[in-house]
């Protein structure tokens, strides 16, 4: 917190500030690449257009000179969050470590550490059912483990694929792979959809795909989105994972400058996170049907393509499933989820792993960003976890299950002679 010359103290905010102007929009543009300040919607100065929100996160150094620029040119803004620190805060401060002595302990964050916990104790707890994978290590040679969930050794099995935390700032994302094992392994045989569904598909989850990133945000700072890599000629440091795919890489939606939040990296796959999980999918690819990478925020049910216009060859039976997903979560929780193809429905980001993964040959394919909509964002308080964790639960079961339907070997009826 600083004092300022009035003597009354300011700390950092979060802004949303909507331009009307083409000029206007050039300022924020500007605004949002100086003065230390995070855009948190939208990811690059490049997306920022007329009549559209922009959310800022503002440091108390710059608050005085950012509010004066946008004064200046007439441009209003409201402060989203005022007390940006105090919610960090209490993210970080942690009561329990053990998933066995706490009932809430779904219903927190959880430091890079306590996940490597998690992982260890879920495996030993049930190892009938779950197993540890390592598919690689992150730039700094931190492990990555996939937890492989299957109840059955049934011939011909196939599989669903779900990651969470490419992107460094967005906790809700692990926090909600670690509430899908627990839930499965907790309501299997008493819940007939999970059951249904892991009776007759294993599950791959990577809680964490960008370790370095999440650990740098427990540790100082709370906005990183990318992971940690050091690249050749120069100071910045880190490359979007999900840039970083080779589905229309580098194109337009990306960049090739180090130092924005949407750097593509030097080359496809450049990164050790990003090989390790095209790796193993590349392995797996005829027995993974299903991919899913969650994110936040902005209440989103997407797939391909985000890197391009076209649609889909199954773009309609795709449009069905997350249509379908969003309308049974509207009626459940009375929460509104945006659905539709990532290029239409937020704007074109290529090199994703979603479109990867489609062009790979795993038809469905989605991305969903989960709570809220800018009223926390990246800060959603643990008191909102459950919630939005249960709409994306609402969501992977209802497109597990009509994959399930459309999948399976039709039987045979019997002769009648």
């Amino acid at each position: 917190m600083l004092k300022t010359a009035h003597g009354t103290e300011t700390q950092d905010q979060i802004l949303s500030i909507t331009p009307k102007t083409q000029e206007q929009v050039d300022i924020l543009k500007n605004v949002s690449t100086q003065y230390e300040t995070a855009l948190w919607q939208p990811v690059s100065p490049h997306y920022i257009k007329e009549e559209t929100q922009v959310h800022l996160f503002v440091p108390a150094n710059s608050s005085e000179t950012v509010k004066d620029l946008l004064q200046r040119h007439a441009i209003t803004h409201e402060v989203l969050l005022a007390n940006p620190n105090e919610l960090i805060e209490m993210q970080t401060r942690n009561d329990s470590t053990d998933p066995r002595s706490s009932s809430t302990y779904y219903e927190r964050y959880h430091s890079l550490e306590d996940i490597y916990f998690w992982i260890n104790r879920t495996q030993q707890d049930n190892p009938d059912k779950v197993k540890a994978i390592l598919i690689g290590s992150s730039y700094e040679k931190r492990p990555l483990y996939v937890l492989k969930l299957s109840v059955n050794n049934r011939p011909n099995k196939k599989a669903m694929w779900i990651d969470c935390g490419i992107h460094a700032r967005e906790w809700i994302s692990p926090a909600f792979c670690l509430w899908f094992v627990h839930y499965s392994l907790s309501f299997y045989k008493s819940n007939q959809d999970i059951t249904n569904i892991l009776d007759n598909m294993d599950v791959y989850v990577l809680p964490v795909l960008n370790p370095d990133g999440y650990h740098y945000t427990w540790t100082t700072n709370r906005m990183w989105r990318k992971n940690r890599s050091i690249s050749r000629n120069t100071k910045c440091i880190g490359v979007d994972l999900n840039r970083n795919f080779d589905a229309n890489w580098c194109t337009e939606g990306a960049s090739d400058e180090p130092c924005t939040e949407i750097y593509c990296g030097a080359f496809p796959e450049s990164e050790s996170e990003t090989q390790a999980v095209a790796n193993f999918l590349r392995i797996h690819k005829d027995i993974i049907q299903i991919y899913l990478s969650i994110h936040s925020y902005s209440q989103m049910l997407l797939f391909p393509y985000s890197c391009t216009l076209e649609e889909a060859e199954n773009h309609s039976e795709l449009f069905e499933m997350v249509q379908e997903a969003a309308q049974k979560i509207k009626r459940h929780y009375r929460n509104s989820y945006r659905y539709g193809s990532g290029a239409k429905t937020i704007y074109l980001a290529p090199g994703g792993s979603d479109d990867w993964a489609y062009n790979l040959g795993i038809k469905y394919s989605f991305t969903f960003e989960l709570q809220d909509r800018g009223r926390y964002g990246f800060l959603l308080p643990p008191s909102h976890i459950s919630r939005a964790c249960n709409e994306a639960l609402l969501a992977v079961k209802t497109i597990a299950l009509k994959v399930n339907e459309k999948t399976k070997a039709p039987t045979t009826p019997a002769q009648t002679i």
